[in-house]
């Protein structure tokens, strides 16, 4: 705990840093000797602008979203970290520890977040004595203060259970030990942060970037969903896991007791009351759209309104994001800089680093455009598995064949078609050509896929944006959209057998992209539920948590990567294209999924449904307790 109050006010010196920047400070008085790189706590909490810019400071610590370079999408079945040794592998492949944990992003991590947490409570602690004369202000600042803490604490929950929950900021000389709360504790708290943010947001201007009362009541619908799952039941979990039976802490990650349907409830009850106040893009329609136009639907849904090729109306989706404001501007290095999304993902053959490529087994869960399974068996599919499947699947997915942005100057005379090239084509002398997006690629043979696929979901279609360049795009990231408060309704209505209503809102998601309906009950449709979260809210950090908290992350992250190797051999009496491009007239592609383990070897641990607590953590404060497995 002392790393939190080190860190804390070193960041508060930055945070008077920024400060300053605000004031048109132009003192020709040589005598004042008032320090100008930082500002005092009474100037701070007597003047709007500093507070305000305090409180940006809480929102520093949102970090990139999950636009960073390694996304926990790679910690899950969506995706693979194309670099190995960068520290993923010890959490996937089941060996990370107190002492050695794997890779985690600051927007988790324990003494970040309580770093955060500690910026949050000293601005609730100053703001109601605060002394400049905007109410509205204050009372804004204060809503957004109680949210941001709340977001923070619903981070560790997520990640680690239970946590010591610190309503104060402690000063130099108290003592930091203090015990984990239980998980209903904590939960507790959060809603009723969360409640306190409602209520004091209500009529506050909304401004992208920050935090609104709609966003309250959405995060609020978020954690009130986990807590009702089957992970946080302490006699389900059990039942699950002997790791977890043998855990003599169980109520510091699940409820011991209550009522399970009155948790339900909540759940649902908060869902709807963040569906009511706010409202999505192209909800309500009665039949899906043309293929295409869902493509194009769901394209703008990524790109938040945010890129000139989509509908800038998509934006009304965004209840909270991370977007080029002052907050995050892309041009300046506070807090962050700009977003390196398209060169950190986007493939080789455009000069990028293929960083979080999809694998198969998400590839392999987009249904066929009829809405039935995609089947290796049937031949018909497995001869063209890119055919006729949910247009989803185009929108997130670059695959062999994929039109793409004009390629690099460099690169044009090699492919000059703009089409993703991750296969293997006969050159029609007895050779191979590599296609310009493999590992084995004439541009750059370092950085390409391993899966032979590249993620196309939040990089810029704009044919005029390099994406290897840092500051292409301004795509937003969505830390809550309103398709996800949707699916959380949807998901307890099914778990208190309402599902007429159901599958009315699930299919206004699925008619938005161009998907038929979902007909079935029971356990099918719980079934066909699930898949549609995975495949609407692919890589934007839901699955690492869906997947524990549906108690099958055993199944779905601890199976080995699978990939997809492609070859193209040229018809009897075809010559071959000089450069080659796709063309099935031409060529006859053969598909073949297989299993890559020279990356990582993954392998599941029933410990892995938490993330470790470091040991120095541990060290700092004896009273806290492990978490099961560790």
């Amino acid at each position: 705990m002392n790393t939190i109050k080190n860190a804390g006010y070193r960041l508060l010196s930055t945070v008077g840093i920024l400060a300053v920047l605000l004031i048109s400070a132009c003192d020709t008085d040589f005598l004042n000797t008032e320090p100008l790189d930082s500002i005092s706590s009474e100037a701070t909490w007597a003047d709007g602008p500093l507070s305000e810019a305090f409180i940006y400071n809480v929102y520093s610590f949102l970090g990139y979203g999950g636009f960073e370079e390694q996304m926990l999408a790679s910690i899950t079945d969506e995706a693979m970290f194309t670099h190995a040794g960068r520290n993923i592998n010890t959490f996937t492949e089941g060996t990370e520890s107190p002492a050695n944990t794997g890779w985690m992003s600051p927007t988790y991590r324990w003494d970040v977040m309580y770093l955060a947490i500690r910026q949050a409570n000293i601005a609730l602690q100053e703001l109601p004595n605060s002394t400049f004369e905007d109410d509205e202000l204050r009372e804004r600042l204060m809503g957004e203060a109680h949210f941001l803490r709340a977001y923070y604490y619903h981070q560790l929950a997520r990640f680690y259970g239970g946590v010591p929950l610190i309503k104060t900021p402690y000063g130099l000389d108290e003592d930091y030990t203090i015990a984990r709360s239980s998980w209903e504790e904590t939960v507790n708290f959060i809603v009723e942060d969360l409640d306190k943010a409602a209520t004091m947001l209500e009529g506050k201007p909304e401004t992208p970037g920050r935090t609104s009362r709609l966003a309250a009541l959405a995060l609020k619908s978020r954690i009130l969903l986990y807590a009702a799952s089957d992970m946080h039941d302490a006699a389900s979990f059990s039942a699950k896991s002997a790791t977890i039976a043998g855990y003599s802490d169980i109520n510091l990650l699940a409820y011991t007791g209550g009522d399970r349907t009155a948790r339900w409830t909540a759940a649902r009850n908060a869902a709807k009351a963040a569906l009511d106040e706010g409202t999505g893009y192209k909800m309500g329609l009665a039949e899906p759209v043309p293929a295409e136009q869902g493509m194009q639907n769901y394209v703008s849904l990524s790109m938040g309104g945010g890129s000139s090729v989509g509908d800038a109306a998509a934006a009304v989706e965004l209840i909270l994001q991370r977007t080029a404001t002052p907050l995050y501007t892309q041009e300046s290095n506070w807090p962050l800089g700009p977003i390196h999304f398209g060169i950190n993902n986007g493939p080789n053959g455009y000069h990028n680093w293929a960083g979080n490529t999809p694998i198969q087994q998400l590839v392999d869960d987009y249904e066929m455009m009829d809405g039935s399974s995609f089947d290796w068996n049937d031949e018909d599919m497995a001869s063209a598995p890119f055919e006729n499947r949910d247009p989803r699947f185009y929108a997130t997915v670059m695959y062999d064949g994929a039109g793409w942005k004009p390629r690099p100057a460099d690169v044009v005379g090699i492919e000059p078609y703009n089409e993703i090239q991750t296969g293997y084509y006969d050159d029609g002398n007895g050779g191979t050509i590599n296609g310009v997006d493999t590992r084995e690629s004439p541009v750059e043979n370092w950085n390409g896929s391993r899966t032979h696929y590249y993620v196309r979901k939040f990089i810029d279609p704009d044919p005029a944006l390099k994406d290897n360049q840092s500051n292409a795009q301004v795509v937003p990231w969505p830390f809550i959209r309103y398709t996800e408060v949707v699916l959380n309704y949807v998901e307890a209505s099914l778990e208190l057998g309402e599902e007429e209503e159901a599958r009315n809102w699930l299919n206004q998601i699925r008619y938005r992209v161009g998907m038929p309906a979902i007909t079935e009950s029971g356990s099918e449709l719980m079934e066909r539920y699930r898949n549609e979260r995975r495949i609407e809210m692919a890589y934007e950090e839901h699955r690492y948590h869906d997947a524990r908290r549906w108690l099958i992350a055993a199944e779905t992250q601890g199976d080995v990567v699978q990939v997809i190797n492609i070859r193209a051999d040229l018809r009897p009496g075809k010559q071959p294209h000089v450069p080659y491009k796709y063309d099935p007239t031409v060529y006859e592609y053969t598909y073949e999924v297989a299993e890559n383990t020279e990356n990582e070897n993954r392998r599941w641990d029933d410990k892995m449904y938490f993330r470790a607590i470091t040991r120095d953590e541990v060290s700092r404060n004896p009273l806290l307790v492990q978490n099961p497995g560790f």
